[in-house]
């Protein structure tokens, strides 16, 4: 099975079981390589059902001050593309078979090579792509390889996305689309935005994929709740937090959520 096909059928498998996907992210090499390896095991061992693994990136513009911290140190540590790539694998050898996407921004993709870095990522087990500074109208060759290799290729929406944004971004998207619940960057908030279901069901009327919301999420209860509305909960800087304190912190959060969405 390929990693489109891993993440559609994640997607297919969870109607009628649970309320919604969780997908939490962490980026490799926080607080150092081993230990980042460790937390993304567990977290699949904890509940998650798709991981996004992040490529530390000095610039990252859509990131809040958690997971700009977190990448930072990734960075300090010499945290490569080709690292993260050694990171999945070693995952992938534990055991670990859910979809596992590689988010980053593209210049540290464009700097190792794109057409060397398919083949590789298909070998170390990547399902896909999450590229934030990528839109869809922009990601014509990036995204042609990834699916002559068989990748998901996840594209995002923001509440201020036009009709015309949405229908470009529901022609390309694969596996799922990612929803940016706010106008802003990463972090935990204290509420469900109130046009949220507004949002989502706009989407609905001209999407066919699953539609998986981020940004602000970092309660069980809040993941409930968007789970209500929508196909998959995203959550990344409350789990980066957690990990200061120690990776079961991580896997015991993770745990109530994959709980609250059951």
């Amino acid at each position: 099975m390929n990693g489109v096909e891993l993440v559609t059928q994640a997607f297919e498998e969870m109607n009628g079981k649970r309320k919604g996907l969780f997908m939490p992210y962490f980026p490799v090499g926080y607080p150092d390589f081993d230990t980042s390896v460790d937390i993304i095991e567990g977290l699949a061992k904890s509940g998650a059902d798709i991981i996004e693994v992040g490529v530390p990136f000095s610039d990252p513009l859509a990131d809040g001050p958690s997971i700009q911290y977190a990448t930072q140190i990734a960075l300090d540590n010499g945290i490569t593309v080709k690292k993260c790539l050694a990171g999945i694998k070693e995952v992938r050898n534990r055991g670990v078979t859910i979809p596992l996407m590689l988010m980053s921004y593209i210049n540290p993709l464009l700097a190792y090579g794109l057409h060397k870095l398919l083949p590789d990522a298909v070998e170390v087990g990547v399902s896909g792509f999450i590229v934030p500074d990528l839109p869809a109208d922009e990601a014509g060759e990036f995204q042609l390889l990834a699916e002559e290799h068989g990748m998901a290729f996840a594209h995002f929406l923001a509440p201020t996305s036009n009709v015309e944004r949405i229908e470009l971004t529901a022609k390309h998207a694969r596996g799922f689309i990612y929803m940016v619940s706010v106008t802003g960057i990463t972090g935990e908030r204290n509420a469900v935005p109130e046009d949220l279901r507004g949002f989502v069901n706009r989407v609905r009327k001209v999407a066919s994929q699953p539609l998986a919301v981020g940004f602000g999420i970092g309660t069980p209860e809040k993941a409930r709740a968007i789970a209500e509305i929508a196909d998959g909960v995203i959550i990344g800087s409350k789990v980066v937090n957690l990990a200061k304190e120690s990776p079961q912190a991580v896997f015991t959060f993770a745990e109530s959520v994959a709980e609250a969405l059951q």
